[in-house]
């Protein structure tokens, strides 16, 4: 394996304590500005991962082989993950009822309840809203996460396909499509009728499974094996899409999905993970 440091605020005694903690001969390798490896641990040092963290840092053993130019798609959450909002929280704002769904948001993605059924509770508050809010909220507060740029840059020079399958809605998921240039893109859908949400969605929900689904099938459709897959999110609803994948990352994700994933990055950008693959 290979340990993976990387923070915005690592330095050089942090290094060296990394070391000495790593008990090895061998020195620490610069993958990017923020970002280092140490090549050849044989084991996953406990000492190394409490210190990081105490530290800000994240900290991943990497299985050797396991290196960017071998993987063939990378699907992606992306409310919290490739962008900075939850939308339907930011929707619901308009209604000065943000508090009331975001709290359904949360345990949603806490995984204290099922996410189709905290969609419907959501969505129904929402009736009667203008669909120009939408925009407003798609014009006024989404951005994208640090690091989402680079890490779509990465996946392109790489010939890494890419998809975001959310569990938030299709204006939104394609209009990050089109900001990232990601190849694919599946989302719920509103009901919308004279220009008023009606508080139902349409069509089969976007819920967990189906994220693993598309996943799957996306994989299959490109010819790819399960050892070519990455999976990128933040919520409970992330958990089974990431299980069908190689690699899981938590993007500052909730507990629950940190101590699922294969690697989990909580201080740095979407750029770590690309980070986490190159040597």
């Amino acid at each position: 394996m290979r340990l993976v440091v990387q923070s915005p605020a690592i330095s050089v005694a942090h290094l060296a304590h990394i070391h000495q903690l790593s008990n090895t001969s061998v020195q620490f390798a610069q993958i990017s500005q923020h970002a280092y490896y140490l090549a050849n641990q044989a084991n996953i040092n406990p000492a190394v991962q409490a210190f990081c963290a105490t530290q800000k840092i994240d900290c991943a053993y990497v299985e050797n082989n396991q290196l960017i130019h071998k993987f063939g798609l990378c699907v992606m959450d992306m409310d919290s993950t490739l962008i900075n909002i939850e939308c339907i929280d930011e929707i619901a704002d308009m209604l000065n009822i943000k508090p009331r769904v975001a709290e359904i948001t949360e345990s949603a993605m806490r995984g204290e309840i099922d996410f189709s059924t905290s969609l419907k509770k959501r969505v129904a508050l929402l009736k009667g809203l203008d669909e120009s809010a939408l925009q407003r909220v798609m014009d006024e507060r989404l951005q994208l996460n640090p690091g989402a740029r680079e890490w779509i840059a990465t996946c392109k020079e790489n010939g890494i396909k890419t998809m975001v399958v959310s569990g938030g809605f299709t204006l939104f998921a394609n209009h990050v499509k089109n900001l990232l240039g990601l190849d694919y893109a599946v989302a719920n859908t509103f009901e919308i009728i004279n220009g008023k949400l009606t508080g139902q969605v349409l069509g089969n929900i976007v819920d967990a499974q189906r994220k693993a689904d598309e996943l799957v099938k996306l994989r299959n459709a490109l010819g790819l094996s399960a050892l070519q897959t990455i999976a990128i999110g933040d919520g409970a609803n992330d958990l089974r899409m990431m299980s069908v994948a190689t690699i899981g990352v938590a993007y500052h994700a909730k507990p629950v999905v940190q101590t699922q994933a294969t690697y989990s990055l909580n201080f740095v950008g979407l750029e770590g993970v690309a980070n986490l693959l190159t040597t």
